[in-house]
């Protein structure tokens, strides 16, 4: 998954996460990310996910992205690196994984443990007699 933080604007301090890929970023209400600022088009970029390459990030002929203060129409996108689009300012961040619940792989060791020690202390005792 894939987050972007928004620096500047309206929606400063923003976290947007997206799940899905492509995602489409822009003023259109079929944009995944809809954003009101200056300078941004109804649908002035895309990030996509090639298994190969990684996070791709590709601009519609005329639109304006900056990627770390270069400005480029396609790049492959990095954690960490600065979007400017317009008056604009996104961080493209790697989104935080979640961790799955180990309940049940807990229990069922545990489980084990116990029941091997049981069988020690019942093979013991049954050497003594």
């Amino acid at each position: 998954m894939v987050q972007l933080k928004i620096l500047s604007g309206k929606k400063a301090g923003a976290v947007w996460v997206a799940r899905r890929f492509p995602v489409r970023v822009g003023r259109s209400a079929a944009s995944a990310l809809q954003l009101e600022e200056d300078g941004v088009w109804d649908d002035h970029f895309q990030i996509g996910f090639d298994p190969a390459a990684g996070f791709t990030l590709a601009t519609q002929p005329d639109a304006l992205v900056t990627v770390n203060g270069q400005p480029l129409h396609q790049a492959l996108l990095r954690s960490g690196d600065l979007l400017e689009i317009g008056s604009l300012k996104l961080q493209f961040w790697l989104a935080d994984a979640r961790q799955r619940g180990l309940l049940f792989r807990e229990a069922f060791l545990w489980t084990i443990v116990i029941a091997v020690f049981l069988s020690q202390v019942a093979l013991i005792y049954w050497l003594i007699q």
